[in-house]
């Protein structure tokens, strides 16, 4: 069984994007910019744009932090969007998720100028990776690729199993895998024997949110396993641990290849952000 190592390959595309920047720079080009808006003091939401705005440092890229109070009205939130939407110095906007309830997430999102959508969620981003058409493709399942890539030089033919149909992973996840030739099912909550579906598959991507659901009896021998959930569990010495929606220890058993939890998905999501941002720029 091989352990697919997400911080490694995530540092590889850092110092590929951090080479680039510089390059650019060297040319007389400013460097890329990134606006990142945080709207409340949601602990989790910290802890993301904190990481982020580090990595941007790291790459040289510079990085510039709105923070909104938590009962921000909507339409202050939408005129900020507006405001960074016409600033020639900024190449990226990234909104942070969740909002609060007064902001509705979908028409902040539309709100973002699809050249700047470098989180990928934008209405055009989305249709132009359906139509398999060059675009800002969302952080997470852009890394999970990559992570695939690592694993198989071919993606072509292979049974593809996609759990959970979110906007933000399954269903990119899904276009992405359909545009590297692979046979692709996306399995839900209406699916019907989700245990069969896994067994047949080449690649499980596990994006649904459950702890540890997917179990290491239900995978083909050799299967690739991509696991994108982050959930927090309280043992019975009652400590917190993180665990994926995969059960890693079975899994490891069977599969050929796996990411753990956390050090998979988790460092590709910040290096697929910097990727994009310096494309924003260019």
């Amino acid at each position: 069984m091989r352990l697919i190592d997400g911080k490694a390959v995530a540092a590889e595309l850092r110092a590929e994007v951090a080479g680039a920047v510089a390059k650019r720079v060297a040319a007389g080009c400013r460097p890329p910019a990134l606006a990142v808006v945080l709207v409340g003091e949601d602990p989790a939401s910290q802890v993301y744009v904190r990481n982020k705005v580090q990595a941007c440092q790291e790459a040289g890229i510079r990085s510039r932090t709105h923070r909104l109070p938590a009962d921000v009205a909507e339409a202050a939130l939408l005129d900020l969007v507006q405001e960074l939407n016409t600033d020639p110095e900024i190449d990226g906007i990234l909104v942070q998720l969740p909002l609060p309830p007064q902001c509705n997430a979908a028409r902040v999102i539309e709100a973002i100028h699809p050249g700047k959508d470098v989180d990928g969620f934008h209405p055009v981003n989305a249709g132009r990776l359906a139509l398999g058409l060059p675009g800002f493709v969302p952080c997470t399942p852009a890394g999970c690729l990559r992570l695939l890539k690592t694993v198989h030089a071919e993606l072509a033919g292979l049974e593809a199993l996609v759990i959970g149909r979110s906007t933000i992973v399954g269903r990119p996840m899904a276009a992405l895998l359909v545009s590297e030739s692979a046979t692709v099912t996306v399995a839900h909550s209406k699916s019907r024997d989700l245990p069969a579906l896994v067994s047949r598959a080449d690649i499980v991507v596990a994006a649904v949110g459950q702890a540890e659901m997917v179990r290491g009896g239900w995978l083909k021998p050799g299967a690739t396993v991509i696991d994108v959930g982050i959930n927090r569990v309280t043992g019975a010495n009652g400590k917190a641990r993180l665990v994926g929606d995969v059960a890693f220890a079975e899994a490891a058993e069977v599969a050929g290849a796996i990411t753990p939890v956390p050090g998979g998905v988790g460092p590709m999501t910040i290096a697929c952000l910097l990727l994009n941002t310096l494309r924003a720029a260019a």
